[in-house]
């Protein structure tokens, strides 16, 4: 079901006027995806930061507060650890790009991927800046220790999690990020009900490169709703996935990315939105998506034709979300789009890594078994093999979108 509150589909906006009254204390808050300064961005933050955000910067300026997924270290040190994909690293002259932003969420899958004190010195590096961070921490304390943010009077709090890909997830003894722990994260959330006046969700979650997100997001980003969560924030998959109304609480599966750069001219892995959120005591009433095209030299906001085509695109993934079958379905079809060749090449490409690289290929190895996105894709691949099912018929509509978010180029 869409928000009782029409969500206007055309402009990517949504507003409650019954939740804000013409008295109200108010403050928005603008939340960005992945941010790396990586690859062909790497120079442009290193020498002129601001123009990478292009005409981006300024709804970012205008915001009362902002919010980014770091998704890169910042050190001068550390050697690469053995993981299951790309490691990334950005130098401790990069975190001057951070400048427009207050806070950095750094529960996901890259912020260790050259150690711990390579870790150490990106926190050095954020409070030189006056950056606040959560999401990740020497413990998992300080892990899972929730971010409180002020503005006119206002308490957001954010609560971030992750997937905690490569064992990286924090213990009681050992650094990392706050993985998927559900329990302690709706406990979390509920604790803070009487603490603030707005609760944001930001999880770096899911499979990356498809336009739906699997079941197993879906109901665990529910479940922060019911546990009183004003609104809930993805990231990860590096591209732009649908919006789901659920108990009017408004929930982003995928950001996509933002200042973090990938070679190719796939269409979908250039796209985002950034969301402008309006908060007052009663929680949120309102927000605006802000979609944008990433190029060479940074982002430019969509406009015009391509605006309007981008919120056709974004309907046509959103409208799934509403009802679990349908849900289901998109999953179904992706897992049939994948197929027994899709397992077989992923499969024949790790057993060659192991060959060639036995600890890169046993890391990449060991991720299928433990980080819940692999294991559930893997899981329920199985089963539709062994009950026949994985050539089954599934909907037109959802296999064509999947083939466009794969395939098509710009």
């Amino acid at each position: 079901m869409v928000s009782p509150i029409e969500f206007n589909w055309e402009q990517g906006s949504w507003q409650d006027p019954g939740k804000n009254p013409d008295n109200a204390r108010t403050a928005h808050v603008c939340i960005a995806g992945d941010w790396a300064p990586i690859r062909a961005f790497a120079p442009i933050i290193e020498q002129r930061p601001e123009s990478v955000y292009g005409d981006l910067l300024a709804p970012l300026e205008a915001a009362d507060l902002r919010i980014v997924n770091l998704e890169a270290p910042l050190s001068d040190t550390g050697l690469p650890v053995y993981k299951s994909g790309a490691v990334f690293k950005g130098e401790k002259k990069h975190v001057q790009g951070l400048a427009p932003f207050d806070a950095v969420t750094l529960a996901n899958n890259h912020v260790f991927d050259f150690g711990v004190g390579a870790f150490d010195e990106t926190l050095q590096a954020l409070d030189s800046m006056n950056i606040k961070w959560t999401g990740a921490g020497k413990s998992l304390d300080q892990a899972s220790s929730p971010l409180f943010l002020e503005k006119n009077g206002l308490t957001i709090a954010i609560v971030n999690f992750s997937e905690g890909e490569d064992l990286t997830a924090a213990t009681t003894e050992n650094p990392g990020v706050m993985g998927w722990d559900l329990p302690r994260m709706e406990a979390l959330v509920a604790s803070l009900r009487q603490a603030a006046d707005c609760i944001m969700v930001i999880a770096h979650c899911g499979i990356e490169y498809i336009p739906f997100p699997p079941p197993y997001v879906a109901r665990a980003f529910e479940r922060m709703v019911d546990a009183g969560a004003n609104i809930v924030i993805g990231h990860h998959p590096h591209v732009p996935q649908g919006v789901q109304f659920y108990k009017n609480v408004p929930i982003f599966y995928s950001l996509g990315n933002f200042v973090f750069y990938q070679p190719t001219d796939l269409k979908f892995r250039k796209l985002g939105l950034m969301v402008d959120v309006g908060v007052n005591p009663s929680g949120i009433f309102s927000f605006e998506i802000l979609p944008y095209e990433i190029y060479d030299h940074g982002l430019e906001l969509l406009k015009d034709k391509s605006k309007q085509i981008f919120f056709r695109k974004f309907k046509e993934i959103s409208l799934p979300l509403d009802r679990p079958e349908t849900l289901e379905q998109t999953w179904h079809a992706f897992l049939s789009h994948y197929g027994t060749k899709g397992f077989f090449n992923e499969m024949a490409m790790i057993m060659d890594k192991i060959k060639t690289d036995p600890q890169k290929g046993a890391a990449m190895f060991r991720n299928r078994l433990t980080t819940l996105q692999h294991h559930t894709h893997l899981k329920d691949l199985m089963t539709m093999m062994v009950e026949g099912k994985i050539e089954k018929k599934v909907p037109r509509k959802w296999t064509s979108i999947i083939d466009q978010w794969l395939t098509q180029t710009r």
